[in-house]
């Protein structure tokens, strides 16, 4: 594999979108390492800008051979676009880092949470797709996985209360609209899901299959499988549309192999990357929202023994954590801060003096 440059050059395509936006933020804040940053959106928004590290980037539109000479592109621009673009990137040499759901569950394509196993970037022979997986799994399973390596999950239930923030910006305005409309005692209006959406709640509002599970419930199934390479792991979902403007929150049903205490449980979790436990029961403070938006941390927290597990082997949570963030924007900028980190020049060239060396 013909390695990354130190300093690569960065796409984001999906630019103008709230992810992509998000990704921009986190690009600059965590400053990653870049020799040039391109911007892709749709033919409507190119020659525009949008601000980064004190300047301006022109938005290009996804035509002709605009892949040439990108090192990493990061995809938030949706499905179809990921299925025609993202092999062309990849065929011009760049890694891609995908948001949509178009490859997660391809065999050949790692599903990537970094705190969970980005061991799995290693096995990469040539420069191709990554898939971040859906944001209800990477907010599950960065809690959850330090508690499976431990104790061994056999079953895990969950139930999501997902914000407007997973169905892009035009939810989020909705739900602002409805508040103001709310407050002003005028109608709501309806056109994204089709029902009011503020003093409400629903079902997912993803597909629903012929065996009663919509497509955001099966997500969490297959994907916690891959992830975790347990191709028989029990998991069940429920997910529901709250409105809550940002940042999903979860309640899960842990049962384990062996037994455990809450005392065990809330060591390895305070240990745990990417996690923050609130579990403050004397103020009744636990992980809400509000709190997790804009942190990059999964808050845990309602922890306590499940007394319809017997034998201490089951444990109940309540977690939440930024969508746009860690379920979307933060973990593709983490992954690849990983594959700089495994494929650069500088890595190899480290490597390659160790094996001299030895």
């Amino acid at each position: 594999m013909i390695p990354l440059p130190s300093l690569p050059t960065v796409a984001v395509v999906g630019a103008t979108g709230v992810v992509g936006r998000e990704m921009l933020s986190i690009l600059e804040s965590r400053k990653f390492p870049l020799s040039k940053l391109r911007l892709f959106a749709s033919a409507r928004s190119a020659g525009t800008t949008l601000p980064f590290q004190g300047g301006t980037v022109t938005i290009e539109a996804l035509e002709g051979n605009c892949a040439q000479g990108v090192d990493i592109a990061l995809f938030s621009a949706g499905k179809p676009i990921s299925r025609e673009w993202a092999p062309k990137f990849v065929q011009t040499g760049a890694f891609v880092v995908d948001n949509s759901s178009c490859f997660r569950m391809d065999d050949a394509v790692p599903l990537v949470i970094p705190q969970v196993n980005a061991i799995v970037l290693k096995d990469m022979k040539e420069r191709g797709i990554v898939a971040v997986p859906n944001c209800s799994t990477i907010i599950a399973l960065v809690a959850v996985t330090p508690l499976h390596r431990a104790l061994n999950v056999e079953r895990m239930i969950v139930s999501t209360y997902q914000a407007a923030s997973g169905a892009g910006a035009a939810a989020m305005q909705e739900l602002e609209q409805q508040a103001h409309a709310f407050a002003a005692g005028k109608p709501f209006e309806t056109p994204i899901f089709g029902r009011p959406y503020l003093f409400n709640l629903f079902s997912h509002n993803s597909a629903i299959g012929e065996d009663g599970f919509n497509e955001e419930e099966r997500k969490l199934l297959h994907e916690t499988r891959k992830i975790w390479n347990a191709p028989t792991m029990r998991v069940a979902a429920t997910c529901v549309r709250v409105p809550v403007l940002r940042a999903h929150a979860e309640s899960i049903h842990l049962e384990f192999t062996r037994p455990t205490s809450e005392a065990e449980v809330r060591e390895l979790l305070r240990n745990a990357p990417g996690v923050r436990v609130v579990d403050d029961r004397a103020a009744n403070r636990f992980p809400e929202p509000l709190d997790a938006t804009g942190g990059d941390d999964v808050l845990v927290g309602r922890i306590r023994m499940d007394p319809s597990v017997p034998e201490n082997r089951g444990v109940m949570l309540f977690v939440a954590g930024d969508q746009l963030r860690k379920g979307a924007a933060l973990d593709a900028v983490e992954i690849a801060e990983c594959l700089l980190e495994r494929f650069s020049e500088t890595h190899t060239a480290a490597r390659a003096t160790a094996r001299i060396s030895s």
